[in-house]
């Protein structure tokens, strides 16, 4: 099981400049965010930027 740290690392690398946003991405983000305890701030904070680039990736599409 990965650190809070190492989640929160690995969370920053996907969504590094210029990458490229697609479901797969996403659904990596997603798992990352599945690992910690339901009542981590961490947890609660990533699910939230996680939902804004998903609004971002909709709003361009649209």
């Amino acid at each position: 099981m990965l650190t809070e740290q190492q989640i929160q690392s690995s969370f920053r690398k996907l969504f590094q400049a210029g990458a490229e946003i697609t479901p797969d991405l996403l659904d990596k983000a997603d798992g990352l965010i599945d690992q910690l305890r339901l009542e981590s701030p961490l947890r609660h904070r990533l699910s939230e930027e996680l939902e804004e680039i998903r609004e971002m990736v909709v709003a361009n599409e649209g």
